[in-house]
């Protein structure tokens, strides 16, 4: 690759680089590059994950959806995820009158930003979504949620519960309320902490199985653009920052859409037969698994 003294390209470089347009104007090697398929783009974020067991992951996930399918509801599987909001508005395009005078305004709130919590759990299958709201998450927040999902569920033998690596999600006294674990994987958790549920945890042997996502890789968790769909709608520019009662309750309002399931959800977060993540093990829907 051709060196440049920035860390971006800019059309004097990139005529300076190739001396065929040395001779040229900006505006020619900007038509070139035009010609030549290339746009100036705005950038975004990434990362790829560094776990050497990434597909085989995938595939465990994967493989657990495809037994729920065939299941008669005997099996649930459920993308989990946390979130946080803030009472001040995040901002966001908005229509207005043309002109700076008509701005559209994130009206802020003289109080501290405070913050919630959200845990969320999607249904693979139905959308069906359970949500529990708090000022913080922890141990006893996701216990309580692990009985959340079992009320919701509570036909079901087995509840296959994706998870990323947060290791508060392992914690000995998180994986006392659970039946023994049968994945594969490491649950990893901090060497600091004990191996054995404290005195004080809760045994409730729920029938919860736990699936590790890859690490460093949000993008494949669905939830995720739930979150996305919660900022469009009521955080993005919301008016509501001094009147933090009445934020939550937009939230959970939001959230509550989902708690019978959707149709409109799955296809949005990518869990219908048309999306590219899931198509092809819904395409074996008529084949029993193995």
């Amino acid at each position: 690759m051709l060196a440049q003294p920035g860390s971006r390209w800019q059309l004097s470089t990139v005529r300076a680089a190739c001396s065929w347009l040395q001779a040229r104007s900006l505006s020619c090697v900007w038509r070139v590059l035009r010609r030549c398929g290339l746009r100036l783009k705005r950038g975004r974020q990434h990362v790829h994950s560094p776990d050497l067991h990434y597909l085989e992951k995938l595939a465990d996930i994967l493989r657990a959806i495809q037994a729920v399918i065939h299941s008669d509801g005997r099996l649930v599987l459920v993308f989990l995820d946390e979130f946080s909001f803030y009472r001040q508005p995040t901002l966001a395009r908005d229509w207005g009158l043309i002109g700076r005078r008509h701005q559209p305004l994130a009206e802020r709130s003289f109080k501290s930003n405070t913050c919630g919590r959200i845990i969320g759990g999607l249904n693979a299958t139905t959308g069906q979504t359970q949500t529990l709201m708090a000022s913080k998450i922890g141990r006893a927040q996701l216990v309580k949620f692990w009985q959340v999902l079992r009320r919701a569920y509570p036909e079901a033998e087995v509840i296959y519960v994706v998870v990323d690596n947060w290791p508060v999600h392992f914690h000995p006294d998180v994986l006392a309320a659970l039946e023994p674990q049968g994945t594969r994987w490491a649950l990893k958790t901090l060497a600091s902490w004990p191996t054995e549920p404290s005195p004080r945890a809760r045994r409730l042997a729920l029938p919860i199985q736990l699936l590790p996502l890859p690490t460093y890789a949000s993008w494949c968790n669905p939830i995720e653009k739930l979150w996305r769909w919660l900022q469009q709608e009521v955080l993005h520019l919301h008016g509501h920052a001094g009147d933090w009662p009445q934020l939550k309750a937009k939230i959970q309002d939001f959230l509550d859409h989902f708690r019978e399931g959707s149709v409109e959800l799955l296809r949005y977060v990518g869990l219908t037969e048309n999306s590219k993540l899931f198509g092809a093990l819904f395409a074996q829907k008529a084949r029993p698994p193995e």
